[in-house]
Formats: structure tokens, C-alpha cells, sequence
């Protein structure tokens, strides 16, 4: 493949989308089920328990930034929200939406990541298709992706299981995706070396799965922590009860959100597990994440009461702040 920039014809069925796929893609993603001259994909029979469906889409910008890309940041993405559903990521599919004038070196770079981070999940891209937009019809590149895991029958999550003096957890700082997409794009005129929290959440979520009283697991992004706890607390019609001074926030995401007016308990994260446990299993919880490398910033942040606001904070001098809902999007296309 001589070109060094996507065009049309690469999405024409013919010579070039086939170099494409084969010279790109099916190099990177070679796997025992991906089968790039078939329209379906023949899965091997799943191992026993319950099957878990999830779909995503991908539009960040840049597609680069400091600690990833689009291509990781879409296994991370959809594998993390089969992990904190309580399964074990085994398939993706990959819809490209390509759009002409991309070059053919950072769609690779995006495709070698995505196939990078796929095997250190242990998860398989099954089938996929490709689409090529015209010129100022996309971003550059979108991703579209679909994932299949399997969790245990007998392990019960959601919101229906959360009950008031419950304990909420976070595995890691918030912010840091939100705050390094966002100098990656140099609009600001500010730089820094923060990297974004972009990995699986999966040694985490296995740990938690073992307790008896883990109640709720789900990964912050797009909206941050603040948006969780709304959730949590519109669908349980409890009072999220935050502590301020113990949500982890690194120093330089302070920095930024303070200069340009961002909040970071709204900003999106991309490799972190917001956790309920029942309280007395709190202290094992916490251990158990700060036992892993992907969890030993982990934080004891809050408690799930009866009355009260639906998300409240303690500030560091004893007040109280409501935390409302997220209506404006501060950083359109972060992941």
C-alpha cells in the first residue's frame, strides 16, 4: 500500500479497501476468529454464565493525546463497561468511519494501539467493517465498537441493589482524561504532562466481584464522578453524600480546572471504577484496590443516606456544596 493518505476509493470495495484491510487492519488485529473475507463472524460457544451486550462510539479530538489514543481509548471504553457490569471482555466488533484525507500513519498508529490494548485485555476483535466519509464529513476518524463478555448468574449488580448507609468508593484521581485531552489541544496555550487515565478497569472490577456486599460498579466518563453519583441517586432516590477532601484529584488537574473554570468531578475518565459496597465491607473493598497497581490511589469518598440533596459534598472547611446535574458540555469530544 503506496498511499499515504485515506481517499475515496478506499471505501470503494475494490483494490484499495482491500489493501486497506489487509495490509492495516487484519496485520494488526490477526486473531484465531477474525475472519476478513467473511461478512459474519463464528464465535467458539461461550463459557457458562450470563452474556453481556455493550455498544459505543468514539469521536475525541485530537485522536492523540498523552497516554493514548482513539484506538485504545475504544477497547478501554467498551471492555471497561462490560468489566464494571461484572463480565469478562471475550469480543469486540470495529466500525471505522474514515474520512478522506486521514493519514494512512495515524490510522495506523490508532489501529496498532487498539490491537495492542485488545491483547492486554485479553479481548478478541471478531469482525468489523470500514467507511469512508468525504472530506468535512467527520472528525478525521470515528470508531464505532461492540463488545461480548460473560459474567457468573450468580453475581447481582445495579441500582436496585443499593441501600441506604451503603459506602462509595473511586479506584483513582478524577480528571485526568478530561484535563489531558484538553491540552493536547493546545487552545489554551497551556502544556503540561498529564496523562490520560485511558486503561482497563478489569484487575479492579475482578477484585470487588469476590466481596459479598458490592452493590454497584460503573466507570465515570463522559459527565465525570459528579454525573455517577446523579445517577446513583435518581434511580435509588437516595442522598449521594460526597467527601470532598478524600476524592483523589491530582494537583496539576486542580491547576488547570482552576485557571480555565472547569470542574474536574465533571470531567470524563477513562480508566477508573466508581464503586457501592455495603459499608461494612468498605475497608476490604478499599484494600482490595489499593492491593493493584490500576487502584492504589483509591478513595473512600462518600456514603448513600436517606433525605438531602441528591448529590451533596463536604468541602474541606465543613460546608456543604450541592453538586448539580451536568447540563453544559465543557469539553465536547473527549472520548
Amino acid at each position: 500500500m503506496q498511499e499515504t493518505h485515506i481517499a475515496l476509493a478506499h471505501g470503494n470495495g475494490g483494490r484499495f479497501m482491500r489493501e486497506l484491510i489487509e495490509e492495516l487492519f487484519a496485520r494488526h488485529l490477526a486473531n484465531p476468529v477474525l475472519d476478513t473475507a467473511g461478512d459474519a463472524a463464528t464465535l467458539p460457544a461461550l463459557p457458562e454464565g450470563e452474556v453481556v451486550f455493550t455498544t459505543d462510539g468514539f469521536t475525541v479530538q485530537p485522536l492523540e493525546f498523552p497516554g493514548g489514543n482513539i484506538g485504545t481509548l475504544a477497547v478501554h471504553g467498551t471492555t471497561n463497561d462490560l468489566a464494571v457490569a461484572g463480565a469478562i471482555p471475550l469480543y469486540l466488533s470495529l466500525n471505522c468511519f474514515i474520512e478522506a484525507g486521514l493519514e494512512i500513519e495515524v490510522l495506523e498508529r490508532a489501529i496498532e494501539g487498539l490491537a495492542s490494548a485488545a491483547r492486554d485485555v485479553g479481548v478478541q476483535v471478531a469482525t468489523g467493517d470500514t467507511k469512508v466519509l468525504r472530506r468535512g464529513e467527520g472528525g478525521g476518524l470515528y470508531l464505532a465498537t461492540t463488545g461480548v463478555g460473560v459474567r457468573p448468574a450468580t453475581l447481582r449488580l445495579g441500582f436496585e441493589q443499593i441501600r441506604a448507609g451503603d459506602s462509595l468508593l473511586v479506584s483513582g484521581p478524577v480528571g485526568d482524561h478530561g484535563v489531558a485531552v484538553m491540552l493536547a489541544r493546545e487552545q489554551f496555550g497551556l502544556s503540561g504532562d498529564i496523562a490520560s487515565d485511558a486503561a482497563s478497569v478489569l484487575p479492579v472490577t475482578k477484585a470487588l466481584a469476590g466481596l459479598a456486599g458490592l452493590r454497584f460498579m460503573r466507570d465515570p466518563t463522559r459527565g465525570g464522578l459528579a454525573t455517577v453519583c446523579h445517577e446513583i441517586a435518581r434511580h435509588t432516590g437516595l442522598s449521594v453524600k460526597l467527601r470532598g477532601p478524600d476524592i483523589p484529584v491530582r494537583d496539576p488537574v486542580v491547576s488547570v480546572c482552576e485557571m480555565l473554570g472547569y470542574d474536574p468531578l465533571y470531567l470524563a475518565c477513562e480508566g477508573r471504577v466508581v464503586a457501592v459496597v455495603a459499608s461494612e465491607d468498605a475497608d476490604d473493598a478499599l484494600a482490595q484496590m489499593r492491593a493493584l497497581p490500576e487502584g492504589r490511589e483509591a478513595a473512600l469518598i462518600g456514603t448513600l443516606e436517606d433525605g438531602g440533596r441528591p448529590v451533596e459534598m463536604e468541602t474541606a472547611l465543613g460546608g456543604r456544596r450541592i453538586l448539580e446535574e451536568l447540563e453544559d458540555d465543557p469539553l465536547p469530544r473527549i472520548c
